[in-house]
């Protein structure tokens, strides 16, 4: 790499910390020796770049105290369009839209996916190089309903490996995770029924559940999972339809079910005639399979859902849904009423073909060991601010934290945001807004110094109130 580019990388990092909010107006930059290390260049670049971008009038320097921001040069913050305002309300769909129409500029500690540059990129060039040459009907015409049986002849296989035996009958693919979800709360349930779900949960089950009007009950979260007596207890007093959870690298804590508990859930269901719906999605961040309720059952009262948006890619979006063939059967009707036709067949190619490619099981493993030295650097860095993770998981990308001093999440990613950091506090994820002292980090997207440096300035600013 020559040294012209260098430079511009430097220019470029600082460019995104003005655009973000991480230095402000007056702000003075980093020291150039400071930077250099940061950067892991020499300092004489450094030099170059704040030469170059003072003389863009971006930064100025001042004799013997180093170089400041531009008090005329500060660019726009471009957080989101006008239908969503910072000062909107905390909920559910706050950090979901604050992330998804965020500038490229704006850090994303908050959000739900990997950074582009930690996905397949080279496999689904080669897919989509592969593609460009397939039949004119599969690049044109409707899928059919239950979505191409090569892939799900792979799924299935890939279901026996966490011991989940099921038939090709048995599956469906959808455009997504989310739709499969969708699909199976506009089959199973009426407005005004209730739906247990997991306090803290992910917080876009939330959303989806108040969507379809009915009643949401959340059930205490431990480091092995729901809480067995209150939910014992739930179940007995309020009577649910349907409990919603993640088993493997639960979102937001990360945490994983325990054999026994997944036993004792899987007892008070039956006992209490209760549908289960388990999203896998994070099934493949494991280091080895866990306790999977649909594998305890059979895919008798449990339903397994999940999709690659995690692992593959966000953009192609393909889910799916195992359960017993006679729901199936309706479900098929249900996607075709509300979607005419299953998963995109160019989605559903793309898919197969990476999953089926060699370099997807070594993608996952070097992502593994990746997100394993992520994780524990961000524990790191995030307990020297007082932020402590609840919980160290066993993989995937999410820490679940408890702010210092009793500071309120809520607070602190308003004001974050305002700085060009969009955060995730705790009340999103929790039903009975009990977890106004968490956040949840992504660790893939904590790599940038100037996120702490907004967490240290706001934490201190919040402090001195």
């Amino acid at each position: 790499m020559d040294s012209n580019t260098r430079t511009g990388e430097v220019m470029a990092a600082i460019r995104q910390r003005i655009a973000g909010r991480a230095l402000g107006s007056g702000d003075r930059l980093p020291s150039i020796r400071s930077f250099a290390g940061t950067m892991g260049v020499s300092p004489s670049t450094v030099v170059e770049a704040y030469d170059r971008l003072a003389a863009e009038g971006l930064i100025r320097a001042q004799r013997g105290s180093g170089f400041y921001v531009s008090t005329s040069a500060l660019m726009p913050l471009k957080l989101a369009e006008a239908s969503a305002p910072l000062e909107r309300a905390v909920d559910p769909f706050w950090v979901s839209r604050q992330s998804l129409d965020a500038d490229a500029a704006v850090l994303r500690p908050g959000c739900g996916w990997l950074p582009a540059a930690w996905m397949p990129n080279t496999a689904l060039r080669r897919a989509l190089r592969s593609l460009s040459r397939a039949d004119d009907a599969l690049l044109s015409d409707y899928g059919n309903t239950r979505g191409p049986l090569a892939l799900r002849r792979l799924l299935l296989s890939r279901f026996a490996e966490d011991g989940i035996q099921a038939a090709p009958e048995q599956l469906l693919l959808t455009g997504s995770g989310t739709q499969a979800l969708d699909l199976l709360c506009r089959f199973l349930l009426r407005p005004g029924e209730t739906v247990l779900i997991d306090d803290p949960c992910y917080f876009n089950f939330q959303a989806l559940l108040r969507a379809h009007q009915v009643r949401i009950v959340g059930v205490p979260y431990t480091t092995t999972g729901p809480d067995v007596a209150a939910f014992e207890a739930v179940l007995a007093a309020e009577k649910p339809r349907l409990y919603i959870t993640n088993s493997a690298l639960h979102n937001p804590t990360g945490a994983t079910l325990a054999p026994q508990v997944a036993h004792r859930l899987l007892n008070a269901a039956a006992l209490h005639d209760l549908t289960i719906i388990e999203d896998d999605i994070f099934a493949d961040f494991e280091p080895e399979p866990s306790s999977r309720l649909a594998a305890l059952d059979g895919l008798h009262r449990v339903i397994r859902i999940g999709s690659f948006s995690k692992t593959l890619s966000s953009s192609v979006r393909c889910g799916y849904i195992a359960c017993r063939a006679d729901w199936i059967e309706a479900l098929v009707d249900l996607q075709v009423a509300t979607n005419f036709g299953g998963a995109s067949p160019v989605a559903a190619a793309l898919t197969l073909d990476v999953l089926a490619g060699g370099n997807y099981r070594k993608h996952m493993d070097e992502l593994r060991q990746k997100l394993a030295r992520a994780r524990r650097q961000t524990a790191e860095r995030l307990q020297h601010l007082g932020i402590e993770p609840w919980h160290m998981p066993r993989g995937g990308f999410y820490l679940w934290c408890r702010l210092p001093d009793g500071l309120d999440s809520a607070e602190l990613a308003q004001s974050a945001l305002a700085k060009g950091v969009v955060l995730a506090p705790g009340n999103v994820f929790s039903v009975a807004q009990s977890a106004g002292a968490f956040l949840r980090f992504n660790v893939a997207h904590c790599q940038d110094p100037a996120m702490y440096a907004v967490l240290t300035a706001q934490i201190d600013e919040m402090r001195r109130r």
